[in-house]
């Protein structure tokens, strides 16, 4: 059984929506996000990243940003930028990025089901990151950016979103990478059904959001018993057939110093690598394969077949063959989590980031990866094993503002 349980969101009036949505903190940069907030009090990001209402170069995990971050919430509601619902409802979250579009049903995720493997992970978290989320909520006393769920496609799930979808939503606008959203505020018949509806679902899985979703169960650990709504945690949960993964891609320094010539020939020990066509980009085509930019140019580089384990899970995903077959031994990089020459960049930002990655001297070579497919994270999730970090990239990334849970 899967809680998605109603709840009373704080929201922007319709007039403020757009102008109160955020990218998700973790997306951007400190510096990025005081570019995005400048001249703006109504941005969310002054709670979502909130030292940038401090001076430059304040820690961003400092106890003083948490303390500015829940100073700012207050100010967004006392303004009248959020406001809270009377009565518990779940909600509709759709997003269309170009072609791809994809509908979430926003609500309460149990903290319980989540210690109890009912909501399933597939990553594992980082201590420093988990307790950064984990200040953070309990400073705001409220999970303000939402942790994104999916699950097996249910088709009684689907006719009830649609019907609910058939009148006008609450918010709809296009923020300024092209991606349009919209909201619906669900009346109490349709939350009914889509609540029963999801207690008929066996599994969540964390798509994204497991250092916020540890972080919740952290901070209902400690509040236990206080009579507070920290029992769950914000989520809006997608069906697996709307998912968009992009790949996530690394970029690595070569500590030793070598050339691209002796680059290509260690790897050239290990893999099937050739240059790419003159001037052409190196992106994948299928699994088992992998796009290579170093010395200026791009090579594609193929996996040989019996050099990773085809019937294990983790073993056999791209991003475990390229920690085990490249980085590893070859880069010396052995923990690719806290190694500080390695780096990940998302697959929205394109081949023109890797590529100046490389050519600023900042890393020696990119590698660009095929993107981890649904049925990958399912079978690693429901083994109970975990990927490498970083293993995968959903697109489009969700609003935050848009909806707030308080406990």
């Amino acid at each position: 059984m899967a809680t998605v349980r109603p709840f009373r969101a704080y929201r922007p009036p319709q007039a403020h929506a757009a102008r109160v949505a955020s990218p998700p903190y973790d997306v951007i940069s400190t510096a990025e996000a005081r570019v995005l907030a400048a001249g703006g009090l109504h941005s969310f990001l002054h709670v979502s990243r909130p030292e940038i209402d401090l001076p430059e170069g304040t820690d961003e995990h400092d106890d003083a940003v948490h303390a500015r971050g829940a100073e700012n919430l207050a100010g967004l509601i006392a303004r009248g930028d959020l406001a809270q619902d009377p009565e518990p409802h779940l909600y509709l979250y759709a997003q269309k990025m170009g072609e791809h579009r994809q509908i979430g049903v926003v609500g309460c995720a149990s903290v319980a089901e989540y210690e109890r493997d009912i909501i399933k992970k597939h990553e594992k978290t980082r201590p420093d990151k988990e307790d950064d989320r984990t200040r953070h909520i309990e400073a705001l006393g409220a999970h303000d950016e939402p942790v994104f769920l999916t699950y097996r496609a249910d088709p009684g799930i689907d006719r009830a979103v649609a019907l609910a979808m058939q009148s006008p939503p609450i918010y709809d606008f296009t923020t300024v990478d092209g991606v349009e959203h919209r909201l619906w505020v669900l009346g109490r018949e349709a939350t009914a059904e889509l609540e029963a509806r999801f207690q008929a679902i066996p599994t969540l899985y964390v798509a994204d959001g497991h250092h916020r979703s540890a972080a919740a169960a952290r901070v209902h650990r400690k509040l236990r018993g206080d009579g507070g709504e920290h029992d769950v945690f914000l989520a809006v949960v997608f069906p697996h057939d709307q998912m968009n993964i992009l790949p996530y891609n690394r970029v690595v320094r070569d500590l030793a110093g070598r050339s691209a010539e002796a680059l290509l020939g260690a790897l050239g020990e290990r893999l099937d690598v050739a240059p790419a066509p003159s001037g052409a980009a190196a992106a994948p085509s299928g699994p088992r394969s992998f796009g290579l930019y170093l010395g200026g140019r791009w090579y594609t580089a193929r996996v040989r077949p019996g050099t990773f384990d085809a019937a294990d899970p983790v073993a056999s995903l791209d991003c475990s063959i390229c920690q085990d077959q490249i980085l590893g031994p070859i880069f010396g990089v052995s923990d690719p989590r806290r190694d500080r020459h390695i780096d990940f960049v998302g697959g929205i930002r394109g081949i023109a980031e890797l590529e100046q990655r490389v050519d600023s001297g900042a890393f020696t070579m990119a590698i660009h990866l095929y993107p981890t497919q649904i049925g990958e994270l399912f079978a690693v999730s429901n083994a109970g094993l975990l990927m490498p970090p970083k293993s995968t990239w959903f697109e489009p990334k969700l609003r935050s503002g848009l909806f707030i849970h308080t406990f």
